[in-house]
């Protein structure tokens, strides 16, 4: 039996802190990245002597890098993206600077939802924490406006059909309000695009405020205000190592105190 060495590259690529395995696969796709002077394919390894290519540029691989992880409270109105052509404000405006590699978003929200976002340079943390395999649950806060029955919830947890396949809440909690305007904070177990928004709107109703308050492991902290980061303390870095069956190999970093300016791309 012929033993398969060496790292696939688009890992490689992730725990050089350029994104997540996702991204870095859409790269390969796109053929800006090579090997040894070759257009790589997805699935390829390289060996330690290897040289790999980022858009003509050699890849500096990191060796046990410092880890940098923190959780970000979005507002509304921020975009999750580097940079937006329409010049909204994004998400990594009000970041610090990463002493090493870039930041990587774990998941996404829209430009109308708030709440915890988590960020990290570790592209395979990164992508540990958003693959379905790890079961990571999103907790969010939703006021719906429209009548909610006990059917429509009772639909809601066993299963609904979008235009993407069936999708479901593992939890629904009633949390206030009356009449047409009330609160809940469901459960979901993956991170389809808009899903929270979609499943109430396929039982008629709508959702007028959303806000993810835990990622896996991870509950949003209340003094972690509007707009404002912290980083993850010890026992909140064990469990999301733990919870993405990941070892406690690299040394954690720690940032500047956070000061409230906005970063400069």
């Amino acid at each position: 039996m012929i033993k398969i060495v060496g790292e696939r590259v688009q890992k490689i690529l992730a725990n050089a802190g350029l994104g997540s395995r996702r991204e870095m696969e859409e790269w390969i796709r796109a053929g800006r990245v090579s090997l040894n002077g070759r257009v790589v394919q997805l699935g390829a390894r390289a060996q330690v002597e290897d040289q790999i290519r980022l858009d003509g540029r050699v890849v500096q691989r990191r060796v046990g890098k410092t880890r940098f992880m923190l959780m970000y409270n979005k507002p509304a109105g921020e975009v999750v993206t580097r940079a937006d052509p329409q010049g909204r404000a994004t998400v990594y405006d009000r970041l610090p600077t990463v002493p090493e590699g870039r930041w990587i978003a774990v998941g996404r929200l829209d430009i109308n939802s708030s709440g915890l976002l988590l960020f990290t340079n570790d592209g395979e943390l990164a992508q540990r924490l958003m693959h379905p395999r790890y079961q990571m649950a999103r907790e969010y806060a939703v006021r719906v406006c429209g009548l909610v029955t006990p059917e429509k919830l009772q639909q809601l947890v066993q299963g609904v059909r979008l235009d993407d396949g069936w999708a479901r809440f593992e939890e629904i909690v009633e949390s206030g309000g009356d009449g047409i305007n009330r609160w809940f904070h469901v459960v979901l177990m993956e991170g389809r695009k808009r899903e929270v928004r979609r499943l109430w709107q396929a039982v008629g109703t709508e959702v007028s405020r959303l806000k993810r308050v835990r990622y896996g492991p991870v509950i949003l902290d209340s003094s972690v205000k509007v707009g404002q980061w912290r980083e993850l303390d010890k026992i909140e870095r064990k469990a999301v190592l733990q919870a993405v069956q990941l070892k406690s190999d690299q040394r954690w970093g720690r940032l500047p105190a956070y000061t409230g300016r906005r970063n400069k791309h």
